[in-house]
């Protein structure tokens, strides 16, 4: 089956993210679109397994399908779970709703040290920038500024809220170039701090709820299993010049 098809056909749940899901987005800002899709259990019994993700069709646009979403979920990737997080639903059908319903099972206190390793390894892109130009990318700078933002924030209160609010100003103000690097500098140094001492006493459980996915996963991948399948193909072969089916 084409990886488009398995888009077009089995999406469970799209969304909006990027600048527009965080509110940031300006006139000239993309329009970033997720999703997540359910390949057929049938697709999984064949040596070519289905893709864990497709990028496209459209532009800006990217799938994951369920399984390989939920291991990143489970895991606290920081761009899986804000999708599941997204302001902007565009479509979401009765196992997506399943899915988002699972929404915190997938939070944990994992997120800290998940958060912190993206956070660090994009601050030492921009530092690297900053070395070769003298200043870094104002764009990347605001979003991880963001991220920091909502990693302590979901420490603290232990629900991810992906819309910056009134810090939106400050923010634009940094992708404006109007924002010293060294003031950057010591805003992402507080809030990395200020993310450590709510991890201490985080609301967050230590673990994610595991088996609560994954009895969702089996329950649908089985629903999926007594389905007929679709894209089933009789091949015809020709014996002592007969066909045979």
């Amino acid at each position: 089956m084409r990886p488009e098809t398995l888009v077009r056909d089995h999406t469970i749940y799209a969304c909006v993210m990027g600048s527009r899901a965080f509110g940031l987005a300006t006139e000239d800002s993309d329009t970033d679109r997720r999703g997540v899709f359910l390949a057929p259990t049938a697709l999984f019994w064949r040596f070519e397994k289905p893709p864990t993700h497709v990028e496209g069709p459209a532009e800006e646009q990217f799938g994951w399908e369920l399984e390989r979403f939920c291991e990143l979920a489970l895991r606290a990737n920081p761009n899986i779970l804000e999708c599941l997080h997204s302001p902007f639903v565009e479509y979401v059908d009765d196992t997506g709703r399943e899915l988002l319903a699972l929404r915190e099972a997938f939070l944990s206190r994992r997120a800290h040290g998940t958060f912190t390793r993206y956070a660090l390894g994009q601050r030492g892109k921009l530092e690297a920038t900053v070395r070769a130009h003298g200043t870094p990318r104002w764009k990347h700078a605001m979003h991880l500024l963001r991220l920091l933002m909502s990693s302590r924030d979901l420490l603290r209160s232990g629900a991810l809220t992906l819309d910056v609010g009134d810090q939106r100003e400050p923010l634009l103000a940094v992708k404006r170039g109007e924002v010293s690097w060294p003031e950057i500098e010591s805003w992402m140094n507080r809030l990395a701090n200020e993310a450590d001492e709510a991890a201490l006493r985080s609301p967050l459980p230590a673990e994610p709820d595991h088996r609560r996915v994954e009895d969702f996963l089996v329950r649908v991948r089985r629903a999926s299993a007594l389905q007929p399948d679709p894209y089933d193909e009789v091949v015809h072969c020709v014996v002592d010049g007969r066909g045979v089916g």
